[in-house]
């Protein structure tokens, strides 16, 4: 290309003049330049073309003209390598622009210094949530790691941003050059060293130097830190030398200064604090840095006169080189220290954009001798302070002066106890939340009638028992005539056959005023009718009497299903309508989708396509009917779990409000892919780890994992950028990821499953029901049967609305504990400890109604196990912590949650209903209710397995007057746990 004041000259191929062919119109109408094509044959050498142009160039001067050229980048290729030598025997005035271009893009625009600062703050976040954890790991647990092998895991982690919580799409993402660890003695300051295969070395008195630099949008930033391991009064004067020269550096970068002014800071202060080490400084106190890693026309060295100005960008690099220090290892004797950041000059100064990384003395030095930890090293301890850094530990290891671990969580707990009171105080004292599941409420149904009128009733047959299939009626004949019976009054029906050959059908009814009947509700507004409890009916056909009875019950489950849908749909809150894109819009898309939960039909289940709208997702199938809109106002939590051990990869929305999928309502939809086929071959013999078609099938498992993967990453952050938009702001709304790392065993429902916590929930996403608990609403939670002699332990979460059920998971292993602990703990979580499980439901409803009470008894402190152990040499009542005065049996909640039932029944329930009908006493009463009878009966008598203690106890708190706390030594029984 040749730039002249009225043309441009390209010489190309034809393929790249056709494409170039584009841009004449273009540069005619935006700065009225004719753009000419000089077009070379495949096999010519383009010498007759470079001939016109030069003649082209002396045309538009009337002097000698002037071309510029870059001179520092020698030619590539044989055509430029012709250009060059026909430019240099032309006889034409060249002069070399490489300065001047230099200075146009050494200033950035807004745009640019945007793109530099995202690269800054995921270079500064892989050191910090990366780096620097897995070398205090690898350190702490005297792992043997490759400097190489960490390059790799580096590198990694830049390309994938969440993995650091960084919210970069990972395609504009790349590294600036491979990750660089040293240690052992051998160091290379140069930004073109490489990471060896040597294994990391942190014996006492070594040194490691990490140097890590990422783009973004193609624009670079750099990193650089040292760390100290048990350092040597040498070594760590040297860091701090170099540590105060390296600020004065970046202090320098003012607008207005010179770039040399840069460096002489930095060497100003080693000349004053430790002239012997001026030898061992680099010559250069960094470049500047851009879509170049290295912009050599703003080296920060002596020489360079060039000013600053706001908008440029420099990788401020300085380091100490060959040192010495008093050891007799051969590795840790030769060290270098080295510190880099990138730096914005900006109008009123400049801007550290990988400040988020710290290189302070506490943060970067390790110790393990505890002996001479003191002496040796008295700034590198750290402050054992509740707001120290998580990942500054400035010792691995626990000495005698450090507060342990386990006592910090304690004081950090006992903190956490009192603000929980005052909170729960301020909460309780201001009414509460009344909002909860409501147990207890019951759904009514709407009145259902089979014939309106006489006239509508069918025609009658032969006096035998007809069902109205299209009315929902059972005619029953009854003193010679046919009585009509709405399906839904039935409760039960049930058919039996005789040694004589006869056949009995039992029908028992749903009558009013009976106890934990339904339909009670009806008794008022009918208070002066009689009502039909059971008809019985004999019959000489067994097959009539089987297909009636078949026919009923499907009838019923039918009736019974429809209005349960109609139920749930009354109770939902209305959904704003979807807005579909335009055509404009390009709709965000995931496609061959399995939906949970599923439609209903036993049709064949097809894959749906979700999408992302002006408002909300859509997905559908081919089939017109299955379709869900989810709102995104109405999204609670959106989560993204890849497939690591899983079978599928998963995005999972949990929302304020039901929505109905089907006719299924739920707050959970979730959407997944299968990543490999769950099969195995059966009857084949065991084949060899070096197959190739075993190793083949693999290799495809593994890429058909990762390009789900892939999708769904893609999907979740192009959402994630749809709702960084101005008009979703108030909805918060971003895809959260399990952090498996946390994650534990436990039953949360009926089967064990791997529970994961996420940065704002615990869940639970792979076996149904799933399990979403916001950490926000937790008001605390309690560790059950924790013991030194237990494999394991369960977990009770008490929520902030005390209506609101406790919610349990059990079984969860011991091994588990201390991770739970600090992971609550890290989270703000109030935790407590107790050997027992508790009855939490009479424990909250004491609570609620007792408020007052409750707080001066000292809130939740009558869960303190410890606390209850430690005053227990004083006095006896000190076993005697808090307990509710009405605590019940567990017969008495049970009783109250059947009251509370649905009036629309399961089939589970009809099933197990028609099994006890043929072993009823003729007064009609189910097993069911008789159990309950036998039950109120032992409530009042008492079991006589029980002890009196027991019994005292019982009657005691009947009165109203126990005090016996959870930690008490009361007798371990079955009925503690709900």
């Amino acid at each position: 290309m040749i730039f002249m004041n009225k043309q441009i000259h390209f010489l190309c191929s034809q393929k790249k003049a056709s494409l170039l062919e584009a841009v004449r119109g273009s540069a005619k109408e935006a700065v009225g330049v004719e753009v000419v094509m000089h077009v070379k044959a495949r096999l010519d050498d383009g010498t007759a073309q470079m001939d016109a142009v030069l003649l082209a160039i002396r045309a538009q001067s009337k002097s000698d003209p002037i071309v510029g050229y870059i001179a520092r980048e020698a030619p590539e290729g044989i055509l430029l390598e012709a250009w060059a030598e026909k430019l240099k025997n032309s006889n034409l005035q060249l002069a070399d622009i490489t300065n001047g271009f230099s200075d146009l893009f050494a200033v950035k625009d807004h745009d640019e210094v945007t793109n530099v600062k995202k690269a800054a703050f995921l270079t500064a976040s892989v050191m910090k949530n990366f780096v620097v954890p897995k070398l205090e790991k690898v350190i702490d647990e005297e792992k043997k790691v490759s400097h190489s092998a960490l390059m790799d895991e580096t590198e990694k982690a830049i390309l994938v941003p969440t993995k650091v919580k960084v919210k970069l799409k990972a395609d504009n993402v790349d590294i600036c050059y491979p990750p660089i660890f040293q240690s052992g003695g051998n160091f290379d300051l140069r930004p073109s060293a490489s990471s060896d295969d040597e294994f990391l070395y942190y014996d006492s008195a070594s040194v490691i130097i990490c140097a890590i630099g990422s783009r973004y949008n193609s624009y670079c930033s750099n990193l650089a830190r040292t760390f100290l391991i048990d350092s040597t009064p040498t070594q760590a004067k040297a860091y701090e030398v170099l540590l105060r020269a390296h600020e004065a550096a970046i202090g320098a970068l003012n607008p207005g200064n010179k770039v040399s002014a840069v460096y002489h800071a930095a060497l100003s202060v080693v000349e004053r604090d430790a002239p012997e080490l001026v030898p061992n400084l680099t010559k250069s106190a960094g470049t500047g840095v851009g879509l170049e890693f290295r912009e050599s026309g703003l080296s920060l060295n002596a020489k360079n006169d060039r000013v600053l100005k706001p908008g440029m960008v420099f990788n401020v690099t300085l380091g100490f080189q060959n040192m010495q220090a008093q050891t007799k290892n051969p590795k840790s004797q030769n060290f270098s220290l080295l510190l880099a950041d990138t730096v914005i000059v900006t109008e009123k100064g400049h801007d550290v954009a990988t400040a988020l990384s710290s290189k302070s003395v506490k943060d970067v030095a390790y110790s393990f001798n505890e002996d001479e930890e003191e002496e040796e090293q008295p700034k590198a301890k750290p402050e054992t302070n509740g707001t120290e850094n998580l990942y500054s530990k400035a010792t691995l290891r626990s000495d005698n002066h450090e507060i342990s671990k386990e006592e910090l969580r304690r004081q950090h707990q006992a903190e956490l106890a009192r603000q929980k009171n005052e909170e729960t105080a301020r909460r309780l004292a201001g009414g509460g939340p009344v909002n909860g599941d409501k147990r207890g409420g019951a759904k009514n149904s709407s009145e259902l009638i089979a014939y309106k009128s006489v006239n509508d009733l069918p025609p009658p047959r032969d006096m035998m028992i007809q069902i109205d299939q299209k009315n929902e009626a059972i005619l029953l004949p009854i003193y010679g005539g046919m009585v009509p019976f709405h399906v839904s009054t039935v409760k039960t029906v049930s058919s039996q056959q005789d040694t004589n050959r006869s056949c009995y059908i039992r029908i028992i009814f749903n009558v009013p005023g009976t106890p934990f009947n339904p339909h009670d509700a009806n008794s008022l507004k009918h208070q002066g009718a009689i009502f039909l409890k059971e008809v019985s009916f004999r019959s000489k056909d067994p097959r009539h009497i089987s297909e009636v009875v078949q026919q009923i019950k499907t009838l019923r489950k039918n009736v019974l299903a429809r209005e349960s849908e109609r139920a749930e749909r009354a109770t939902l809150v209305s959904q704003e309508k979807l807005v579909i894109g335009g055509n404009k819009f390009k709709p965000i898309r995931l496609i061959d989708l399995w939906i949970r939960p599923t439609f209903g039909g036993r049709a064949r289940k097809l894959s749906g396509t979700l999408e992302a709208h002006s408002n909300g997702f859509r997905y559908s199938t081919s089939r017109p009917d299955e379709r869900v809109d989810i709102m995104y106002g109405n999204i609670k939590h959106a989560f993204f779990q890849p497939a690591e051990k899983e079978m599928i990869t998963v995005v999972h929305f949990h929302l304020h409000n039901h929505i109905m999928v089907g006719n299924k309502k739920t707050k959970d939809v979730q959407f997944y892919v299968e990543v490999m086929d769950v099969v195995q071959t059966l009857g084949g013999g065991k084949r060899s780890a070096y197959d190739p078609d075993e190793i083949e099938e693999e290799q495809r498992e593994r890429d058909r994992k990762n390009k789900i993967n892939l999708d769904f990453q893609n999907f979740v952050n192009k959402v994630n950028d749809l709702w960084g938009q101005p008009q979703f702001k108030e909805l918060d709304l971003e895809f959260d990821q399990p952090l498996r790392e946390l994650g534990f065993y436990g039953v949360p429902y009926k089967a064990s499953a791997f529970i994961v916590p996420t940065s704002s929930c615990l869940v639970e996403l792979i076996e149904n029901p799933f399990l979403v608990v916001t950490l926000s609403e937790i008001e605390i939670v309690n560790l059950e049967r924790v013991g030194l002699g237990q494999k394991n332990f369960d977990m009770a979460i008490v929520f902030k609305d005390f209506k609101r059920d406790v919610l349990r998971i059990d079984s969860i292993p011991s091994t588990s504990l201390d991770g739970i602990k600090e992971w609550l703990d890290t989270t703000d979580i109030k935790y407590y400890e107790s050997r027992l499980n508790l009855n939490w439901r009479p424990i909250l409803k004491t609570i609620t109604d007792d408020p007052e009470r409750f707080l001066e008894d000292g809130g939740w402190e009558f869960l303190n196990l410890e606390a209850s152990d430690s005053d227990s040499d004083n006095s006896e009542e000190s076993d005697q912590g808090y307990e509710p005065s009405d605590v019940e049996p567990e017969s008495v909640s049970e009783d109250d949650e059947s009251d509370s039932a649905s009036l629309v029944e399961s089939e589970d329930d009809e099933v197990e209903e028609d099994s006890e009908e043929e072993s009823e006493e003729d007064k009609g009463k189910t097993w069911e209710e008789l159990e309950r009878e036998a039950s109120n009966a032992d409530r009042e008598k008492g079991d006589e397995s029980d002890s009196e203690e027991e019994r005292r106890r019982r009657k005691m708190k009947a009165f109203g007057k126990s005090r016996a706390g959870p930690s008490s030594s009361a007798p371990k029984r079955a009925k503690m746990r709900r």
